[in-house]
């Protein structure tokens, strides 16, 4: 605990926890992580228990518990969009022009509908 003579130091978030870790794939994880958090979701607002989604996603149980514990480094992203569909989701890609200012690269983002 900071007594009152310290300073506690603030960093601001980028809004992108991995990106603020260093990860160098931070883009990628942001994507996946919104993607399993609308797995999971989904999973609660149907009402499945991890073995019933597993069945429906072609995975076993321990898999989905580990996905849903944050555990999918060794997912690609199009699998974890197949799992969704196999949930009864469905996923949508928009693929737009960068803005003409912002040099470099494109970026990656993933949007849920409102609620997932």
């Amino acid at each position: 605990m900071a007594g009152p003579t310290e300073e506690n130091q603030v960093t601001p978030s980028s809004g992108n926890v991995y990106a603020d870790l260093g990860f160098p794939d931070a883009e990628e994880m942001l994507g996946k992580a919104k993607l399993v958090r609308a797995i999971g979701h989904t999973i609660r607002e149907k009402k499945l228990t991890q073995s019933a989604a597993a069945k429906l996603m072609g995975i076993d149980q321990p898999k989905v518990s580990q996905l849903l514990s944050g555990q999918f480094r060794g997912y690609s992203s199009d699998r974890l969009m197949q799992f969704l569909t196999l949930l009864g989701q469905d996923v949508v890609i928009f693929i737009a022009p960068k803005s003409a200012k912002d040099e470099g690269p494109g970026h990656l983002s993933i949007s849920l509908s409102h609620g997932l």
